[in-house]
């Protein structure tokens, strides 16, 4: 039987692949958020995420019906299934990029939607310096007005171990970390509050839009599931414990 929920999550030295760092304390009183994110919707014939809180419960969604070739947007939603954030890709762009809008932007053009973020692709040239770079995040939009921080994305998403740190290089405001003995299906997020949880987990979901195929290795999870045991699945979330066999 393979663990899924989040076990107590043991200071864990630098990320494997990505270099060590000096980390800004966050503000007094706040703790980073320690999610474990499935890469697995609960819906059937769906693509997706479930992501589950350090005590097991149900925090995030993502539920697609489209094929990941033919996807230009994915929602990212709470448990009640309200929209929270809307991952876009940019058309016609130089580069591979997505833009991440508050709310349900799916149903707005992009002069009605608010962007937050915009996530390109790193494109190595010869001789460039940052060859652990993956990507590149701006604030767009408000964030941008407020001077909020450029952050780059550097390590491996494809062996789940990289970080997201502002563009001086200092403060680590999102780890993604492997989980042990699960393989690449499940892994932790851990958010930082000066971006919160729910920006860390859109920008996996753009990170797993560039980067989905890159896996090094086979998840030790099945990938079809039944309705009656997601249904079952939700009632062990209950426990603060998900097993699957």
């Amino acid at each position: 039987m393979t663990k899924v929920h989040p076990n107590a999550v043991a200071p864990e030295a630098a990320i494997g692949g990505a270099t060590s760092t000096r980390r800004t304390p966050a503000p007094p009183g706040e703790e980073a958020a320690v999610l474990t994110v499935w890469r697995k919707s609960l819906l059937f014939n769906c693509d997706g995420f479930t992501v589950f809180d350090a005590k097991g419960n149900l925090a995030f969604r993502v539920d697609c019906y489209a094929s990941a070739r033919r996807r230009a947007e994915v929602v990212l939603m709470d448990v009640a299934g309200k929209p929270l954030l809307t991952v876009r890709r940019r058309r016609l762009s130089l580069t591979e990029q997505w833009v991440i809008y508050d709310g349900d932007a799916t149903s707005e053009d992009e002069s009605k939607a608010k962007p937050l973020l915009s996530v390109r692709r790193h494109v190595s040239l010869r001789g460039s310096s940052k060859k652990k770079a993956l990507a590149h995040v701006t604030p767009l939009g408000s964030a941008a007005a407020s001077s909020a921080a450029a952050y780059v994305v550097e390590g491996s998403y494809g062996h789940r171990a990289c970080a997201v740190r502002d563009a001086g290089g200092d403060a680590v405001v999102a780890e993604v970390r492997r989980k042990e003995a699960v393989g690449d299906d499940v892994f932790r997020l851990v958010a930082d509050p000066r971006l919160g949880a729910p920006l860390a987990m859109g920008l996996v979901i753009a990170l797993d839009e560039m980067f989905a195929g890159t896996s090094s290795a086979r998840s030790l999870l099945r990938r079809t599931w039944s309705a009656a045991y997601a249904s079952r699945s939700f009632s062990m979330l209950a426990a603060a414990d998900l097993l699957v066999f």
